[in-house]
């Protein structure tokens, strides 16, 4: 007999184009975790309106960049489930449930939240949707009931808040949920060009899957370095260098990079020239994603058909699941 395989959810917000730090934190993971466990990968638009609000006119062409995104490094709908979250209503039913176990402070522990709040400088003034989104996040894996999460270590307390409401969930009813377990990333986080903890569209610092051969070259050879050099001829700093930390993910040529570290450590190499080793190997590396992405181009209209087949499939297994749930709080009505 046939061993069933285990339930995976993760996704993203359809905010803008995927960058490289999304690719080391999550896409990298999922390629192949696609091929052993029935991954389904959520387009979070619900999560979008949160903090982007005024922003809604560009769902529709902001879902269909993220899922050529997806297509163009090599995630596959034909074995992963591609689905828009507002399209399976039966997310937002079960947390509506999930938000009556969860109480007001529990929420604002969780650091993600405190950051978004703190980046987007809204101090008291941030919605309810915002304050209740953690909730939201665990009732998107809770719903598949997923025993598997990919996440970066900044994503950890969700997957531990959806370990505790499954649990208060089967203690106060019945035994319904299992405890989704993170699977986390080996490169969580990365630093954006300009040297600040994370790379992220809003602090515009990125570099982008889908960025040409010149902008990768031109935004690379604006990167921050170590500060303290001003001449070739200083000894630089290697470690938390963001030029380096770069090159420790895409330089093949250990060799070479090991070569450039000595030198730049002892101040007999300059910026330019382990810039543009470093913008040949990004370079390199998004090649077959850019060809990936002309394929994707050409049968662009098919893209909507793959999220209308991915969230349908998904919504038939959410209802059948809310009925287990409603059943399990005596909620079943039918």
């Amino acid at each position: 007999m046939k061993k069933s395989k285990e339930v995976l959810v993760t996704g993203d917000r359809p905010t803008g184009n995927l960058h490289l730090g999304h690719y080391v934190g999550t896409l990298e993971n999922r390629l192949s975790l696609q091929d052993t466990y029935e991954c389904y990968f959520l387009i979070a638009d619900l999560h979008m309106l949160t903090t982007h609000q005024e922003r809604v006119g560009e769902l529709r062409s902001n879902i269909e960049e993220l899922v050529i995104d997806w297509l163009s490094v090599g995630l596959d709908p034909n074995k992963s489930c591609f689905y828009l979250q507002s399209l399976v209503p039966e997310i937002s039913e079960l947390t509506v449930l999930m938000s009556m176990l969860c109480s007001v402070p529990r929420v604002q522990r969780i650091p993600t939240l405190k950051e978004k709040i703190s980046d987007l400088n809204l101090k008291e003034n941030y919605s309810l949707g915002l304050l209740s989104y953690p909730v939201l996040m665990s009732c998107d894996i809770l719903i598949f009931n997923a025993t598997k999460v990919p996440v970066g270590e900044d994503q950890l307390s969700h997957v531990e808040l959806a370990r505790e409401l499954a649990r208060k969930f089967n203690s106060n009813y019945k035994d319904v949920f299992k405890e989704p377990e993170p699977l986390i990333s080996k490169n969580s986080r990365l630093v954006g060009i300009d040297g600040q903890s994370k790379m992220s569209k809003s602090l515009n610092n990125c570099i982008y899957l889908s960025d040409s051969e010149k902008e990768v070259h031109k935004k690379v050879m604006k990167m921050f370095t170590d500060p303290k050099r001003t001449s070739a001829d200083i000894p630089g700093e290697v470690d938390g260098n963001p030029v380096f930390i770069y090159h420790d993910i895409f330089n093949s040529d250990k060799e070479e990079l090991e070569d450039f570290k000595n030198r730049y450590k002892k101040g007999k190499i300059g910026d330019v020239e382990v810039k543009k080793s470093l913008s040949k190997n990004i370079n390199n590396f998004l090649d077959p994603i850019r060809n990936k992405r002309e394929q994707v181009l050409k049968n662009k209209t098919e893209i909507f058909d793959i999220i209308s087949q991915g969230s349908k499939k998904a919504r038939e297994i959410a209802k059948s699941n809310i009925e287990i749930i409603k059943e399990a709080m005596n909620m079943s009505f039918n």
